[in-house]
């Protein structure tokens, strides 16, 4: 979290980052987490239907369209919610970070 990170943030832009490192520094962060995670849903989503399947012999259908737009959103709520701390990191006063710890 950006609290948990105020040394460090101060540290950068004590040293020269600009506010818009920051925000691409979290944001870019953000974005890794939520692929991954995207990633591991779709794959969880893949294989519990196919289980469903296989036990109960109720068919299940995955479409491509499906695991595109489950991404999407993803990757979209991902974002959306990683701006907040993006931009309050890089609002922080270099300073008043150094001094927190």
């Amino acid at each position: 979290t950006v609290s948990e990170r105020t040394r460090e943030i101060g540290i950068r832009r004590a040293l020269g980052a600009k506010k818009r490192d920051i925000i691409i520094q979290f944001l870019s962060e953000t974005l890794l987490l939520t692929f991954v995670g995207g990633i591991l849903g779709i794959i969880l989503g893949s294989i519990i239907p196919s289980l469903v399947t296989h036990f109960s012999r109720m068919p299940t259908v995955i479409t491509g369209s499906s695991l595109v737009l489950a991404f999407g959103v993803s990757a979209a709520v991902g974002i959306i919610f990683g701006m907040y701390p993006a931009y309050h990191a890089a609002n922080m006063d270099p300073i008043e970070s150094l001094r927190h710890e």
